[in-house]
Formats: structure tokens, sequence, C-alpha cells
């Protein structure tokens, strides 16, 4: 694998994946050393001329007020961290750290900072080595992580835990196999450390990307439901969509046309009703506006990546450094809020999907899918769905106008960044088990109906499924069927499997 050169403009969520995920190694591209030097030799030179600077020689929030002298930059700045440790359990996982990690440090090399260059040269040698911070996911209002991103702090100064080698250890023993010696902090780093949204970011970004990976497989599903049915393909018709204009929705369109290729249901068949329900005939408008939200997301969440949130900020050029709001994360939250409220309603129509495919009335097979009288089958597999639902609909409510006035009532605004990215990590895990259960009902329709006819994009769906679980004749341990399925969703083998080029 490629390793990826950091410039702190150009990092996407792709590539910050890349590193989470398949621990591709990163640099630091020779420009933005150049500019991280050039403004570190800008801080010292506004401090020589006696410049008040907030973290660096005076203090921060409501100890603004407190000047801070030269020969205990060092001691006041690992104090800041250390008092700054306020996180609570559970930690990030590892993936997520080292999300979090590179969301930092490509900030870092903005140049806003006008921090040491040693501290993000840290981060890359510490992303590369797989040395990993014990992070807690609590603590933070989302108007900076300074409680959460401190612990990274407390690693690099050698005194906080990390994981390393698949075992949990002092950072100081992790440096010392590494061959990495902790970072000696020096002015204005420790808010440099601190000072950021990347918590938030990083759980986002990881969560978008999971989320798109698990619409393409929710889209295939429901491509299987729609067979299980025995419903309509005349809602996917383009003439319908284009004259709708929402590129969205006609993109999701023609992707259900392609998976139903060659499938039965374009067969006529007199019995047929002219229309099914509304949560089967609204998938293109449903998941073609939270296609549309996903990307808008993204876009927003990319300018995080690659600008600076720091307070205050320093301006290079213009030789000055100015206090600023820009670690307000208000712009992409609101994004990831909307998007989650998006997921319900694919959430509820996956539910009513199944709801339906339990009906004769509606499928014209046996009630719950029961292959024979004496067999209860699907007939109380309903309330798990439903359950998570309901979860969904709780997880999704908006959040970041919850705050209190802090720190003396100067940060009186806060947008709970990292409950918001941790809630739609969990809405997106919920709708894994959601739509297990909905193939289970899909594969079960398609074997009552013993049609061979399937489309393109479903018939290895259903063939891969089969292989994992089987058909149900006689009642069984339904819990064990729904994990396997939400696994092979959640680890992208039904997706590769059952792939159809996207619009």
């Amino acid at each position: 694998m490629e390793t990826i050169v950091l410039t702190g403009k150009d990092l996407t969520i792709s590539e910050l994946v890349a590193v989470a995920r398949e621990n591709a190694k990163v640099e630091i591209s020779a420009e933005a050393k150049e500019r991280l030097v050039s403004a570190r030799q800008l801080v010292f030179d506004l401090v020589d001329a006696d410049y008040p600077i907030y973290g660096f020689n005076v203090g921060v929030g409501w100890n603004k007020d407190k000047k801070v002298f030269k020969e205990f930059f060092q001691k006041y700045n690992c104090n800041l961290i250390r008092s700054h440790c306020i996180g609570v359990p559970p930690y990030a996982n590892e993936e997520e750290t080292r999300a979090v990690m590179l969301a930092r440090l490509n900030t870092m090399l903005t140049g806003c900072t006008g921090l040491s260059l040693e501290i993000p040269q840290m981060y890359a040698d510490m992303l590369n080595a797989g040395i990993h911070p014990l992070i807690p996911e609590r603590g933070s209002v989302g108007e900076g992580d300074i409680g959460l991103l401190s612990h990274i702090g407390l690693a690099i100064i050698g005194e906080g835990d990390v994981i390393y080698q698949g075992k949990k250890m002092p950072s100081a023993e992790a440096f010392e196999i590494a061959d990495l010696k902790p970072v000696a902090l020096g002015p204005k780093d420790g808010l440099a450390i601190v000072s950021s949204n990347a918590l938030g970011a990083g759980q986002a970004a990881i969560a978008l990307h999971e989320l798109e990976e698990f619409l393409d497989i929710a889209e295939v599903i429901y491509a299987a439901s729609l067979e299980g049915l025995e419903g309509n393909v005349s809602p996917l018709d383009d003439r319908n969509h284009a004259l709708r204009r929402y590129k969205g929705q006609r993109a999701v369109a023609k992707r259900l046309r392609g998976l139903l290729e060659g499938s039965y249901l374009h067969d006529p068949n007199p019995e047929r009703p002219l229309q099914d329900p509304l949560c089967y005939r609204d998938v293109p408008q449903l998941h073609g506006a939270v296609w549309e939200m996903l990307a808008y997301a993204k876009e927003r969440l990319e300018i995080q990546l690659n600008t600076t949130d720091d307070n205050p900020c320093l301006l290079l050029e213009e030789r000055h450094i100015s206090p600023s709001a820009n670690f307000d994360p208000i712009n992409w939250v609101l994004a990831v809020e909307a998007l989650s409220a998006g997921l319900s309603h694919i959430s509820k129509a996956s539910c009513l999907r199944m709801i339906k495919l339990g009906n004769p009335a509606f499928t014209r097979l046996s009630r719950f899918l029961s292959p024979a009288d004496d067999v209860i089958c699907f007939g109380t597999i309903q309330k798990t769905p439903v359950a998570l639902d309901a979860e969904i609909r709780q997880l999704c409510t908006p959040c970041s106008m919850d705050c209190m006035p802090l720190a003396g009532d100067m940060e009186d605004i806060s947008t709970n960044s990292p409950l918001v990215a941790q809630n739609l990590r969990k809405i997106i895990d919920n709708l894994r088990y959601i739509f297990a259960i909905e193939l289970m009902h899909a594969a079960q329709a398609v074997d009552l109906r013993k049609t061979k006819k399937l489309g393109k994009g479903t018939k290895p769906l259903f063939a891969e499924v089969r292989k994992r679980v089987s058909f149900y004749e006689t009642d069984r341990n339904i819990t064990a069927d729904i994990v396997t399925l939400r696994n092979m969703i959640a680890d992208g083998s039904l997706r590769k499997i059952a792939a159809v080029e996207k619009a």
C-alpha cells in the first residue's frame, strides 16, 4: 500500500479510512514541515515582543487572565495536558483512534497552531508504528474535544496508556520497544494537542464510510425483498424519476433496475396487485435523499479534516495571531444529524416491509412465511426490528443544541459533536440487524415461491445467504441466524457478491 503524504489540505475520507482500517503509512510533506517551522518561529517572535498569546504565555479558558512565564512553559503545558484528561470510558477502538489521530495530525499541518514540529511528527510515528493511545469517548461537549484529545497528549509525553501489538501498556514502554522517545512539550504545544474537534470528526468519518458500505447492500436487500413480495418494478421506471430531477433518487432507481435485471418480476402476472405499499414503492425516494445528504455530510467533514479549528488562529502571512471560534463544528454536525434523521426513515420502511412479508394479504404465501402449519417460523421476530427501530428514533433526535454554559459562562455554546457521531455509529449497527432480518424474510419468501428466475444482483445474494443460513424448515434459534447475516452485512461480503455498479 502506498504511503499517504499529508499536506494539511487534501486528506479524503477514503484516505483516512485506509490509514485507520488498513494501517496505511503516513508521511508529512516537506511543504507542511516548512510551514510548521515558520509558524513556530512566528510564535516565538510574538512572545519576545510581549504579545499576549492564548494558551502560550497566558492561560486557557477562565484562566486566560493568568500569565505564563517563559521558565514555566514546559511545566505549564504538561500540567495543561494532565488536568484536561477528564474523559470516561468506553474507549475508542483502535480503528477509530487512528482516525482521530490522523484527523488532528492533518489539521496541525495547516500551520495555524504554532506548535513544535516534533508533535505532529510523533503523531505520524505512532500511527506508522501502530501505537494507539487509550482515548475515552465521553467527556466532550463538542466545542473542541479538549478533555478527550488530552489523552493522546498524555501518551506522547510518556505518561498515558496505549494499545501496542495487541496489548495495553504504558506509552513509555511501547516507545522503548518501538525505538521512539516521549516528546518534551514546549510553549503552546499543550493547547495545540487538545484544542480540536478531531475525536468527533474522526469517528464521524469512519461512520460515514461505513454508512456508504451499508447503503450499497441495503439496496440489494430491498431488491431481494421486492422479489419476496412479488412486487412491482414499475415504480423504478426512469421516466418517472427523470421528471422529479432528484439525482440521488434517479441513481437509486437505476441501480435497482440493474439488480433486478432478469427477475421474474418483469413477467406479467394478472394476480399481482397494481400498486405495492409505500414502504416498497418509495425506496428510490428514501434512499436517494439519504445518498444526497451523505454526499453533503462527506463534503462538510472533509473541510473539517483539511482546515484549522484552532483558537487562537495563527495567520502566518500576516504575522498575526487572532482569536477564533473555528472550533465550532456546527456545519458538519448539522449534516450528520440530518443524515441520522434520514436513516430513521430507511429503518422504518424496512420494518414495514418485513411486516408485510409476514402477511398473506400482501404475499399470497403462508402466514409468517411458515413452511408448515406446525412451524411458528417468523411469528415473533417482528418485535426485534421494531425495538431496534424505536432505538434509532431516539438516537436520531438532534442533540447539538443540548448544552450548558461552562468556563465561567464564557463557553455558553456547544454541539456535542462526539455524541452526534457516536449516535450515527449506533444507528448504522442497528440498521445492519434490521436489514439482516429483512433479508431472512426475503430469502424465505423467495424459497417458498420456488422461482429460479431471480435478478442479476439478487441471485448471487440469495445463494450466499443459503450457504450460511438454511431455509427455515423447523423452529430453531433465530438469534444465531440474525447475527450471522448481520456480520455478513458488516464485513462487506454480501456487498461484494451482489455488487452492481452505481449510477
